[in-house]
């Protein structure tokens, strides 16, 4: 409930010095008998008199009370709104081959990957999200999708070795596309992520970057790796070993893909910075939401009114047929 004029409200305030001035002409005008002992009408009863003689002043301080309220005309208000989402198509192209298990970000580059990805994924219950995965060659593991708890599953059975090694960047773009191109929704987004430059595959990254163009597609180009060396496990007949080999990669084409898509392109040195770069991602691409409120008032000052007459009808019938007093 809410009022169109609330500074009648304060006329409520009245109630605090009436209620003062009352008790105050009711113990001035108390009469006083000087007697030895009040004991034989002690245990006389009060007659119903006694017991209503302060209603009709109640009645009187309600009458006012509820008469200030009216006045503030309080209405009641009925809102509603219509709401309508429009998510955003976004397809994840993870790089997996060997590189990304360098020791870098913690505990290697392809499980922080799939970590902060899995925590883009979540915060975003709006949209259609799907993932492929390249190396040497490229496939889809989840096509776009709203259930979100299945797409995660699958980022975490992601590893290394579930496909030829090698880096086909353009062909993981493509794959990308592909699985976007015939969607209805008005914003395609791919995020790449990729710590190689190109050397597999059959489809060149600008030239798939030309068919993401074509489709409306953007696309935010990640560049995985620290600056300098970095330690990178393999797999030796002798166990584990470790090797250590330059953290580049082709930074050029990758910067190239995203400013023809109209996309920008980041580069993750550590944990800390893929994170902020997904968040930054997450906070370019919102999902769009209307909102129409709509609102009705309804006066409601009536029953108010009503109200406080039937007190001030109450506090006349009390006070002159029912505590009416004769005076000489």
């Amino acid at each position: 409930m809410t009022f169109a004029n609330p500074a009648y409200l304060f006329l409520l305030l009245l109630i605090v010095p009436i209620g003062v001035w009352y008790f105050y002409e009711l113990h001035k005008s108390d009469a006083s008998v000087q007697i030895s002992d009040t004991s034989a009408f002690a245990k006389q009863p009060r007659s119903l008199r006694v017991w209503l003689l302060h209603v009709p002043f109640a009645l009187r301080v309600a009458a006012v009370a509820l008469l200030s309220i009216a006045l503030a005309r309080p209405q009641l208000t009925n809102k509603w709104s219509k709401e309508s989402t429009e998510g955003i198509d976004i397809m994840m192209a993870l790089d997996i081959s060997g590189t990304m298990l360098a020791e870098d970000l913690k505990p290697n580059r392809l499980e922080a990957a799939k970590d902060v990805a899995c925590e883009f994924v979540k915060n975003r219950p709006n949209d259609q999200i799907g993932l492929v995965v390249f190396a040497g060659e490229s496939f889809t593991q989840c096509p776009l999708t709203t259930d979100h708890a299945v797409l995660v599953n699958l980022f975490q059975s992601v590893e290394y070795g579930m496909i030829e090694d090698g880096t086909a960047i353009g062909l993981g773009l493509a794959n990308a596309v592909n699985r976007m191109k015939d969607s209805e929704t008005k914003s395609k987004v791919v995020i790449l992520l990729t710590d190689g430059s190109n050397n597999r595959g059959d489809i060149d990254p600008q030239t798939a970057a030309e068919i993401a163009k074509t489709f409306g597609i953007r696309v935010y180009t990640v560049g995985v790796g620290s600056y300098g060396q970095t330690r990178v496990p393999v797999n030796t007949p002798m166990g584990r070993q470790y090797v250590t080999m330059d953290s580049e990669f082709d930074e050029a084409t990758l910067r190239g893909i995203a400013n023809k898509t109209g996309g920008q392109y980041f580069r993750a040195t550590d944990n800390n910075s893929l994170k902020q770069i997904y968040e930054q991602i997450d906070q370019m691409e919102k999902t769009k939401l209307r909102v129409r409120e709509y609102s009705k008032h309804t006066e409601n000052f009536m029953p108010y009114i009503i109200a406080a007459l039937a007190c001030l009808l109450l506090e006349v019938i009390l006070r002159y047929f029912v505590l009416r007093t004769i005076s000489n």
